[in-house]
């Protein structure tokens, strides 16, 4: 049975990756040939990116991912570093006023997303030690509310909201799930409003990104073209879709077309069923992982599983959503979809390490 769980997570996630290079190629090429001369510009540095994602994943599913707790020091202090390096003009890449990536040559690397899986890491080992004393204030909820403070300040430097609090979310919830008091993250939420508040109207772009979400159309050509451009694609699909490669919306009418809203695009060459087949397979992605956390041999495994299985469907929820109007833009890409790098690296590490688990689980 559990063998089966795990094979069917793989499948699914190599279909999702399948669809991901066919569709990136669609709605990057004229775009590339515009700007690069080379149509398959994004798609041959996307088959980098798997590469490396195959290797990696490969190499986590080999090894045992109980080792993985005698490195989480030494991984969440590298994290700390690469994400104050990254801050360092000259060593941090910066793009439109954002300063998140690493770049090396034709390859770049987001610092935010391995913290992510560190994070999780740590959580879940941290989780694993504590038992009992995890219901306690001092010993159970303040530290990890201590290390994710450093990693949201961190990264809102950078500035980088969305990936914030995709990450604070994982956290409190795996930390609910272990046991914390409800009064103590019912307390985390309501003291940070009014700092979510702050951080999202004292910043113009921000600001903006809400009111386009509320009515876009009271700045069609500026906050709200991006949200127009991407219900006119899924608009335009209809059930069918106009056919793959025959979308309009990707001739630079949408912006990020193969990044952030790739999900626009599929709606409009494949339709409502195209739509509905990718949002069926995250639910059956999902169901998978969701056995495979509840056939963890161990609670580390547990609470790993569970962290990265989340992390996956906030990513692929919220990105969905924004696509369709229903979340303001986060900038955060589909999962095994969108052209994304470090975030794509990052999806498959966690297939490969959710396939040790569950591999694990079958044979203790």
């Amino acid at each position: 049975m559990i063998r089966n769980i795990r094979i069917n997570l793989f499948t699914v996630s190599v279909i999702l990756m399948c669809i991901g290079i066919i569709m990136i190629y669609s709605s990057s090429s004229i775009y590339a040939w515009e700007r690069y001369k080379d149509g398959f510009f994004f798609l041959k540095r996307h088959l980098v990116f798997m590469l490396i994602g195959a290797l990696l994943t490969f190499i986590f599913m080999a090894i045992d991912y109980r080792k993985l707790r005698s490195i989480v020091q030494p991984l969440i202090l590298i994290s700390i570093l690469l994400l104050v390096l990254v801050l360092i003009p000259g060593i941090g890449r910066e793009v439109s006023g954002a300063r998140r990536w690493f770049r090396f040559k034709m390859l770049s690397f987001q610092p935010s997303e391995f913290a992510n899986l560190a994070v999780i890491i740590y959580i879940s080992d941290f989780i694993a030690r504590k038992g009992n004393l995890i219901k306690t204030f001092l010993k159970g909820f303040l530290p990890p509310m201590f290390l994710l403070g450093v990693f949201s300040i961190l990264i809102l430097i950078q500035p980088d909201l969305g990936t914030t609090v995709a990450l604070g979310l994982v956290v409190i919830t795996m930390l609910f799930v272990a046991g914390v008091r409800p009064a103590y993250i019912l307390s985390l939420i309501l003291s940070s409003i009014p700092l979510l508040y702050v951080l999202i109207f004292s910043v113009p772009y921000r600001r903006a990104r809400i009111m386009a979400f509320i009515n876009p159309w009271l700045d069609p050509r500026g906050s709200g073209f991006q949200i127009i451009q991407s219900q006119i694609a899924l608009g335009s699909g209809g059930i069918f879709g106009v056919g793959l490669g025959h979308s309009r919306q990707k001739l630079f009418y949408l912006p990020a077309a193969h990044t952030d809203f790739i999900f626009s695009i599929i709606g409009e060459e494949l339709g409502l069923l195209g739509t509905i087949g990718v949002i069926i397979l995250f639910i059956i992605f999902i169901q998978q992982g969701i056995k495979i956390i509840k056939n963890a041999p161990d609670k580390f495994g547990y609470f790993l599983s569970l962290g990265l299985v989340l992390m996956i469907s906030f990513r692929a929820i919220v990105n969905i959503g924004v696509s369709c109007g229903m979340l303001p833009t986060k900038g955060l890409p589909l999962p095994f979809i969108s052209y994304g790098g470090s975030s794509f690296i990052f999806d498959m590490v966690s297939v490969g390490i959710l396939v040790n688990i569950a591999r694990t689980g079958e044979y203790p």
